[in-house]
């Protein structure tokens, strides 16, 4: 694995054979020396069993991070319901998983990478240049026949420093001005966006001028990112390019993330609205549109 050379779908993601000989070698591949660091991040909307999941199995030397809390700030109605944490919050949590300046990270989940993204796109923010996505997550580990362990892993802590900055984002008024000038995509589920149920925040519906683009559209069926081609058609499809400006939102900023990650494999930098629709939705004095 060499980090951050090769196409731009290598930048963002790692697969399963690459990473397994990676890890097997001690990162003797990668020029600038030593294994990857691995994040488990397990979490799923409206579960909150994800370090029980990560306890039961994980990957050989992988830190669990809670993404409730390592990676997002106290929601709240004027942020959103996983607002961005503070770069002293960030840091010291990258600190405990054993982030060093110059590490190389790994991050997976068991749901084809819709919390790891966040993950991912997090680091990145705050500048740690090379951050893959393991292609297919948990699954495809096991699939392969490589082994999981069992129980907790205490990194040594590393050294880090979060320099905010590192991905471009968006705020609400930043949303709405894109979604006329440009591409702004919803990454939510398409009845979510039609306004035609809203399971957990408090307007149904999508920001105006927004066009769906569910995240479960980024995977094949098995888990992994569909191939650059497919996606290059997908989102140019929908207007998305690398000759416009794009943005992306979702619920609250995670599985916008995955959006990101995928438009990054074709070439295509877009911007993260964090607050996405949990901070849109709370504020009356905003508008929805459905259908």
């Amino acid at each position: 694995m060499t980090g951050l050379s090769g196409s731009a779908r290598d930048e963002v993601l790692v697969d399963v054979a690459t990473l397994a000989a990676d890890l097997q070698l001690g990162g003797l591949q990668d020029p600038l020396g030593g294994a990857p660091v691995l994040l488990d991040v397990r979490w799923e909307l409206g579960r909150s069993d994800g370090r029980e999941q990560y306890e039961a199995g994980h990957l050989p030397g992988a830190v669990f991070v809670d993404l409730e809390t390592e990676l997002a700030a106290p929601p709240s109605a004027a942020e959103g319901r996983h607002p961005l944490p503070s770069a002293g919050a960030f840091q010291e949590a990258a600190r405990r998983w054993g982030v060093r300046t110059g590490s190389r990270v790994v991050v997976y989940d068991a749901v084809g990478g819709m919390s790891a993204a966040r993950a991912w796109w997090l680091l990145r923010w705050f500048g740690v240049a090379s951050v893959q996505l393991l292609d297919g997550g948990l699954a495809a580990w096991q699939r392969a026949g490589h082994p999981l362990e069992a129980g907790s892993v205490e990194s040594e802590p590393g050294d880090v420093v979060a320099r905010p900055g590192g991905m471009p984002v968006l705020d609400a008024e930043g949303a709405a001005a894109l979604a006329g000038d440009g591409v702004l995509l919803d990454a939510r589920a398409a009845e979510r966006f039609r306004g035609e149920v809203e399971p957990v925040d408090p307007q149904a519906g999508h920001v105006p001028g927004a066009v769906s683009a569910p995240t479960a559209g980024n995977l094949a069926d098995d888990g992994t990112f569909r191939p650059a081609a497919e996606l290059s058609e997908r989102f140019a499809g929908l207007g998305a390019t690398d000759q416009v400006p794009v943005g992306v939102y979702c619920g609250s900023g995670v599985t916008a993330a995955h959006e990101v990650a995928a438009l990054a494999t074709v070439g295509v930098t877009a911007a993260l609205y964090p607050g996405s629709w949990s901070q849109w939705s709370n504020d009356p004095a905003r508008p929805v549109a459905t259908a």
